[in-house]
């Protein structure tokens, strides 16, 4: 039985797991530990991988960093398997030795990462229709071949941080009675399609152009760092979901300055008027920036910041998993490892 390590302790390393593999997992690694033990088995610095096992499997979405971080040290990466996180095939592409690792449900998976078909069930599918098919018009014809191979075990939809947060928001905003409602750059196909439906008019701010027009929502392109084309206490609705945190990093095109998202606090009080509604999100847990993708904040740190307003409701998601109305402080110490929690706040100017 083949000896195998998996980089990774997050949801995809479990669900690895619970699909299935033809060996011994004999450990985990992580990038930087930050555990002892997961699933009863020793976890492992990536500077510290032990020499004795047969092949790692990269459960984690930061394969091209780790690739990149073994091919630097000159490791044997033909006997490593990435299943997610590169565009093509790297480390070990002899799909034998693979799919022989791999359960059905991972090997199905994989092959349909990377656009594979040799070896996948749509081979004997292909063969069980052709000998099941009557009707001439119908038959498989390899000029019309369109193989999809990840939906087989796939899940019926996502429910994730984003889902959640998204519905917390628009559930809060409909409730209200608004009819209009201003935004900072949430998600068009989440948040804001869920208040355009509630026939609620939007308008959007965000420094990245905007695919489209949609009727009901109104756009504007610019860096919402100083609100200067909101007036004083005229907002009645305002929301900014995911995107605050980004402020002053560069991410997304925005100039370089680590004060902005503190500025754009300041301004939403000021634009927002007596009565007026905030609902942000904003990832919560060990304060810091991680440069240039995020900053994470202690909810107190974002509490202070929102000194003008009244905090009604602090919630928060993480790992597909929703938790109303959290003590500010339960994740101060919350590293988080991969799988980050949103908190989300409800806020009033009295």
């Amino acid at each position: 039985m083949k000896k195998l390590l998996v980089w990774g302790t997050g949801k995809r390393a479990e669900r690895l797991i619970e699909d299935g593999c033809n060996g011994e997992i004999i450990g985990f690694i992580e990038t930087n530990r930050t555990m002892e033990s997961y699933m009863g088995k020793p976890v492992y610095d990536s500077g510290h991988i032990p020499s004795q096992y047969d092949y790692i499997i990269v459960a984690n979405s930061y394969a091209t960093e780790i690739y990149h971080l073994l091919k630097k040290r000159n490791m044997d990466c033909s006997r490593i398997i990435f299943l997610y996180g590169v565009k093509q095939q790297i480390g070990c592409t002899d799909n034998n030795v693979i799919k022989d690792i791999l359960s059905e449900k991972n090997y199905t998976n994989y092959c349909g990462e990377f656009g594979l078909t040799d070896g996948s069930f749509i081979e004997d599918d292909i063969r069980t229709y052709t000998k099941m098919n009557q009707r001439p018009d119908f038959e498989i014809n390899e000029k019309y071949m369109w193989p999809v191979i990840k939906d087989k075990y796939a899940l019926a939809g996502t429910v994730n941080n984003y889902f959640w947060q998204d519905l917390w928001a628009a559930k809060l905003v409909v409730k209200s009675g608004v009819k209009q409602h201003l935004d900072i750059g949430s998600r068009l196909d989440g948040f804001i399609t869920h208040l355009l439906a509630s026939g609620i008019e939007v308008t959007m701010i965000d420094v990245r152009e905007f695919p489209g027009e949609v009727e009901g929502l109104h756009t504007v392109v610019d860096d919402a760092t100083s609100l200067k084309q909101i007036a004083d206490n005229s907002i009645e609705s305002f929301s900014a979901l995911c995107s605050l945190e980004h402020f002053g990093l560069g991410r997304y095109g925005d100039p370089i300055d680590p004060e902005a998202c503190f500025k754009c606090f300041d301004n939403i009080q000021r634009t927002l008027k007596e009565g007026g509604r905030l609902y942000i999100s904003l990832p919560i847990g060990k304060e810091r920036v991680e440069f240039n993708a995020h900053r994470v904040f202690y909810p107190s740190t974002v509490i202070e910041c929102f000194g003008s307003l009244k905090l009604e409701e602090f919630s928060c998601t993480s790992d597909g998993k929703i938790e109303y109305d959290v003590d500010i402080h339960k994740y101060d110490n919350d590293r988080h490892n991969g799988n980050y929690r949103y908190g989300m706040f409800y806020f009033t100017k009295l």
